[in-house]
């Protein structure tokens, strides 16, 4: 069994910060993670290669510094990573991050099962995943927590708000991961040295034959007007006494202030 893991590399969450001028988010000098959905799908796709065999291949869009990304994602036990890396793919919305992704997994072509994360931690939108799917024209299971494999056949079991679904598919298939799926493993220090001696193949865009127009700030029909964290209230209510009579007071105040 073939998969691609589609990752990216993700500020880290404690020190994100944003440019008040262009309404996007400060990376020079923040510390960089793997996005920790994405981390998910790894792991299940190195628990199916152990089943299964095959290869597991991780791509990644991104300025050459995220190559650390992929290099993280080798050291837990990838076999292969590609970064898409070109300037023309600066500034791209999920529309554009789709094309990219979807034009590089053509350019790789033999692949049963294509992996991600339910959403970016940056982002938040959960928007790429179905993106890729649609522009390869291939079907997609969202919030999975469990895949078995059964020739060319995948059972997975998605989770839902206050049940579980479980869908069977014919590969290929693109599956998004939750963090209840698994616990990502944590490579040691010589798989991490082993993973520094890697070759990355790095592909642009006349690589993969992605068209300028389509990628980055041309290729982005949204955009970004503004972004800010909302301020924390400090007005509030205190209620005191038994919880049955603090309870109907507190349903009484949401009906004055038309809130219930």
């Amino acid at each position: 069994m073939n998969i691609i893991v589609c990752i990216k590399q993700v500020p880290d969450t404690s020190e994100v910060r944003i440019d008040p001028v262009t309404n996007t988010i400060i990376r020079e000098g923040v510390p960089a993670i793997i996005n920790p959905f994405d981390e998910n799908a790894i792991e299940e796709a190195l628990l199916l290669r152990e089943e299964h065999g095959g290869k597991v291949t991780v791509i990644t869009m991104g300025p050459p510094q995220a190559e650390t990304a992929l290099r993280e994602a080798l050291a837990m036990g990838a076999d292969e990573a590609i970064l898409v890396s070109d300037r023309c793919f600066a500034a791209s919305d999920t529309l554009a991050t789709s094309y990219v992704l979807s034009s590089a997994i053509r350019e790789i072509g033999d692949y049963d099962l294509i992996l991600t994360g339910k959403q970016a931690f940056d982002g938040d939108t959960a928007q790429v995943p179905p993106g890729i799917a649609e522009q390869l024209g291939i079907p997609q299971v969202t919030f999975a927590i469990g895949i078995e494999a059964e020739g060319r056949k995948v059972r997975v079991r998605r989770l839902l708000e206050d049940e579980f679904e479980v869908v069977e598919v014919r590969t290929p298939v693109l599956v998004s991961c939750v963090k209840q799926m698994n616990e990502p493993r944590r490579p040691g220090i010589k798989s991490k040295l082993a993973a520094k001696k890697k070759e990355i193949v790095i592909w642009d865009a006349a690589c993969i034959s992605a068209e300028a127009c389509l990628c980055g700030f041309d290729g982005s029909p949204t955009r970004v007007v503004r972004t800010f964290a909302p301020t924390r209230s400090t007005q509030g209510k205190r209620f005191e006494g038994e919880a049955r009579d603090s309870a109907t007071a507190v349903v009484v105040a949401l009906i004055d202030e038309k809130i219930i």
